[in-house]
């Protein structure tokens, strides 16, 4: 029973982390937000990947430090380990259960995450940002 309910809990708290990611990725314009569910994948190294991408280097850092920003004032949590904020053409922001891609464009095409990870489950979030406005 307290297993079902320490479940019950990290769901609850891994969904309200989800939503805070998408506002921070609204807030700077992210372009193609996709959620891919890795959480029923017996070797997945997380259980979610939110991807998005971004016209240039200097919006993929902003996307970036919104989510930092934004993650740590609501959950107060730290990403456990980051990567990418030298050249800011890929971002990646690891919160343990929730790993955040910050791709420019041309780089998210080359690396095509969507198709390395298709076995999970693939959700289109733009539409859910957009009803935001």
């Amino acid at each position: 029973m307290i297993k079902i309910l320490m479940r019950e809990e990290k769901l609850i708290n891994n969904n309200k982390l989800l939503d805070t990611i998408y506002e921070a990725l609204f807030r700077k314009k992210a372009n193609d937000v996709v959620l891919i569910d890795l959480s029923g994948l017996e070797n997945a190294i997380t259980n979610y990947f939110i991807i998005c991408d971004a016209d240039s280097n200097i919006q993929v850092r902003a996307i970036a430090d919104s989510v930092e920003e934004l993650v740590f004032a609501n959950h107060a949590k730290k990403a456990w380990h980051k990567e990418g904020y030298e050249n800011c053409i890929w971002i990646l922001l690891d919160y343990e259960d929730i790993i955040v891609h910050i791709f420019q464009k041309p780089i998210r095409n080359y690396y095509r995450l969507e198709e390395l990870w298709a076995d999970g489950i693939i959700l289109n979030i733009e539409d859910k940002l957009k009803l935001k406005v």
